[in-house]
């Protein structure tokens, strides 16, 4: 392993410590969103857990979340295929199918056009993720097979289900380019925080290190409020105290 993947690894394994939530009140101060855009905080609205080891399954404790750099695949309209084409990089080869090309230890994002009634995601693909060894997958859509996923032990995220195969509505169109999930872009090498207790976010790659910075600064400070109002303080006062 390099120096930078080890370094990596270590900034990863020190996220472990924290909530998404306490990710998101690190993002909201690092992320200036533009005029008229609210303020995210990375947050991926509605993306919920719907396959988790079975260990995190009954314990949805620190040591279950999934935290790993995307993978990304974005899917479009069967019936009517962008005009253009993607960078021959990011194309998926023909012959081949994207679950094939997802990369171990990573979180595969899947970017599905929004208001489909079909599935991204079924039990084939989440065996074929999980032999790959892919961290866990998240999906802006709908999944199937929820046995199948669940027997496979892979971490899976998403908006709802379906029993419909992606072929209905569906077709990959290319691999490791910028998505959009409910409304929050997701960049390939971007660091998915999945909390199966509190929700899914995204943490912008260039932004990392700054987040691992301000977040302990952050945490001290709430738990001083938390002390204070244990102890009879205001929330106000509090507030004014620890976090002004």
């Amino acid at each position: 392993m390099s120096t930078g993947a080890g370094s990596l690894q270590a900034k990863l394994r020190s996220l472990h410590e924290y909530s998404a939530c306490d990710v998101s009140d690190a993002l909201l101060k690092l992320q200036k969103p533009k005029p008229g855009e609210i303020a995210r905080g990375g947050f991926l609205v509605d993306i919920e857990p719907f396959a988790l080891p079975q260990s995190s399954a009954a314990n949805q404790n620190t040591t279950n979340k999934i935290i790993a750099p995307a993978c990304t695949v974005k899917l479009v309209p069967k019936q009517s295929p962008p005009d253009s084409t993607p960078p021959a990089e990011n194309t998926i080869p023909k012959g081949s199918h994207w679950v094939d090309l997802t990369e171990s230890g990573s979180v595969v994002v899947i970017d599905q056009p929004e208001g489909q009634k079909c599935a991204a995601v079924g039990g084939m693909m989440a065996a074929r993720m999980k032999i790959r060894g892919v961290a866990g997958c998240i999906v802006g859509g709908r999944v199937r097979d929820i046995t199948e996923l669940k027997s496979s032990e892979l971490p899976i995220f998403a908006l709802g289900r379906s029993t419909v195969g992606t072929s209905a509505e569906a077709t990959p169109y290319a691999r490791n380019v910028p998505v959009s999930i409910t409304g929050v872009n997701v960049s390939p090498g971007d660091i998915i925080f999945c909390d199966p207790t509190e929700g899914v976010v995204v943490i912008p790659q260039e932004l990392l290190d700054e987040t691992l910075s301000l977040i302990p600064k952050l945490v001290a400070a709430d738990d001083k409020v938390k002390e204070a109002v244990e102890g009879g303080m205001t929330v106000a006062e509090a507030f004014k105290k620890f976090r002004e």
